[in-house]
């Protein structure tokens, strides 16, 4: 790559010191000056920012994309979210500061892309939105842990050779539907979503122990039909295995009859 210079002042009538180099192509044009502050002026620049002011000191000839990069570390904005505006025109990265005009206390607008602006609005409201599910589905597994102690409960009972009234295995039924329709109204996503399923599962499964548990407790306690015709006695055998057995025999002596006796 040729390059060339001009010292002074230049026929154009452009004052001071100026560099030129030959780009590929054929094209002059003037040289890129280094960024470094000992040779390049230092100005000061003050850049409004909505309600907020900043004043940073860049070098003279560094670009608006260099600007950007410091006021990154000023506003939390990254170089590709900020739109700089000098004299009501925004400026491209590559322009450079004094060949725009700008000066020592010029004053430069910064705005936020909209487009950026809007995609952080989502992100806000997706995390909003998961933070809601996770406390929606945190207080369905309390109530879910406190329905599995009385699942656990009447499991116990069932198997104990108590006979329960059927109602209290269709409420216990419902109640845990419920805790079904309440994750199924949650909307969640990532890992909200796989714990929303892993509690359905849970549910799923309490719902389907009493089912059985009502099943078996059904069964053991009828008779044909007509589960108050005999007394349920439960006999246990060395094995560990209930059995039903009929109910022991009155002696001989005991004579039993169908006459009542009324008291006052």
């Amino acid at each position: 790559m040729k390059r060339s210079s001009s010292k002074g002042e230049a026929n154009d009538g452009v004052k001071g010191s100026i560099d030129w180099e030959l780009r590929p192509g054929g094209m002059l044009v003037q040289k890129r000056q280094s960024l470094d502050s000992s040779s390049s002026p230092m100005i000061k620049i003050k850049v409004s920012h909505g309600s907020y002011h900043h004043e940073l000191t860049v070098p003279a000839q560094s670009t608006f994309g260099h600007l950007k990069g410091v006021l990154a570390t000023e506003t939390g904005l990254e170089p590709k979210e900020q739109r700089l505006l000098f004299r009501g025109k925004e400026k491209e990265d590559e322009e450079c500061l004094h060949m725009v005009g700008l000066k020592d206390m010029s004053k430069v607008v910064l705005l936020e892309d909209p487009a950026s602006k809007e995609k952080k609005l989502e992100e806000m409201q997706k995390s909003e939105d998961i933070l809601k599910a996770w406390e929606a589905i945190s207080t369905v597994r309390t109530e879910v842990d406190k329905l599995h102690k009385k699942v656990v409960a009447l499991e116990t009972t069932v198997f104990g050779g108590t006979k329960i009234q059927d109602k209290e295995f269709s409420i216990l039924t419902e109640l845990l539907m419920l805790q079904l329709l309440k994750l199924d109204s949650i909307a969640a996503d990532g890992e909200a979503k796989v714990q929303r399923r892993f509690e359905v599962r849970r549910v799923q499964r309490y719902v389907d122990t009493v089912d059985n548990l009502k099943a078996r407790n059904c069964g053991a306690f009828s008779n044909g039909g007509n589960m108050n015709a005999v007394p349920v006695i439960w006999e246990a055998f060395e094995s560990g295995v209930g059995s039903l057995k009929s109910p022991t025999s009155f002696p001989t002596s005991t004579v039993i009859t169908k006459n009542w006796e009324h008291f006052e």
